[in-house]
């Protein structure tokens, strides 16, 4: 702005209106944010909506070293631990038969794979 001369009543509308502008901006970014906030929130109430995956058939549990298979369970099986991995049935039979892997006690799924002891 020139200095020398007064602000007239145009000069404080145009300025008046580069502050609004500037509010306006800032307000919309803040709801954007939040529209944005609210849709992850909505889409996490989905997919916790969405059906669960159907658990595994059969299970094979690992050791603590996360190498050696330490039981074969029933898809389902509460004694399997979080080192559990989902296998077929093919898989199931093949380490109960021929890898030496034991059968879970308490769910037997020896029995259900028709594997005689």
């Amino acid at each position: 702005m020139n200095e020398d001369r007064p602000l007239t009543r145009l000069d404080m509308l145009r300025f008046a209106r580069r502050v609004v502008e500037h509010q306006a901006a800032r307000q919309l970014a803040l709801m954007d944010r939040w529209i944005a906030d609210e849709e992850r929130r909505e889409a996490e109430r989905q997919r916790r909506r969405a059906p669960r995956q159907a658990a595994a058939e059969w299970l094979v549990e690992r050791g603590l070293n996360g190498r050696s298979a330490v039981y074969v369970h029933v898809g389902g099986c509460t004694s399997a631990g979080g080192r559990a991995k989902a296998v077929g049935r093919d898989q199931a039979v093949l380490a109960l038969t021929e890898g030496g892997v034991a059968a879970c006690p308490l769910c037997r799924p020896d029995t259900l794979l028709g594997i005689l002891e």
